[in-house]
């Protein structure tokens, strides 16, 4: 199945989770820290936010390597799709502007209640689906285990009810 973007073919499913794998290794390997992105989006939050929850020592003695993580994300997505054949912005949402056609105001706010949804979620879980799925289960931890399937439940029930109930 072609990608979205350009209709280009997306890589094997080996070789990404090969770069996967490569990439949680080299972390643990050089930094000695497990990979994990929930914690970085706290990292950039503290950078302006004064809060004491973004205070603390955890926290603010991980700047130096998820910051350069999330920017090396943010970079590589930005580069994949201009080398890919072009980036274009867009607020087209396909079938939310079909069936809903709530416009842009509401499709910042559906966004941002996701966006704070997703935040609570992986605040819950002590960590997101990249910590506890790719680095959790490789380490098979059980509550990464347990936030998986429940990560995963979660996604395929709301995908569905979406879908086959509101639309």
């Amino acid at each position: 199945m072609p990608l979205i973007l350009n209709g280009l073919e997306p890589l094997p499913w080996w070789l990404a989770g090969a770069g996967i794998a490569v990439v949680t290794l080299a972390l643990l390997g050089v930094t000695g820290h497990r990979l994990g992105v929930s914690t970085g989006f706290e990292n950039v939050c503290a950078l302006v936010v004064r809060a004491p929850y973004f205070g603390r020592e955890a926290l603010r003695g991980s700047n130096g390597w998820r910051l350069p993580l999330l920017g090396g994300l943010v970079l590589g997505g930005f580069l994949s799709a201009v080398l890919g054949g072009g980036w274009e912005p867009t607020w087209a949402l396909g079938m939310f502007d079909a069936e809903i056609g709530w416009g842009p105001a509401g499709k910042a706010a559906w966004m941002f209640v996701g966006g704070v949804l997703i935040g609570f979620g992986t605040r819950l879980a002590g960590g997101c689906t990249s910590g506890h799925g790719i680095f959790g289960l490789s380490n098979l931890e059980l509550p990464s285990l347990a936030a998986t399937v429940s990560f995963m439940t979660a996604g395929a029930v709301t995908t569905n009810l979406i879908y086959r109930v509101l639309l």
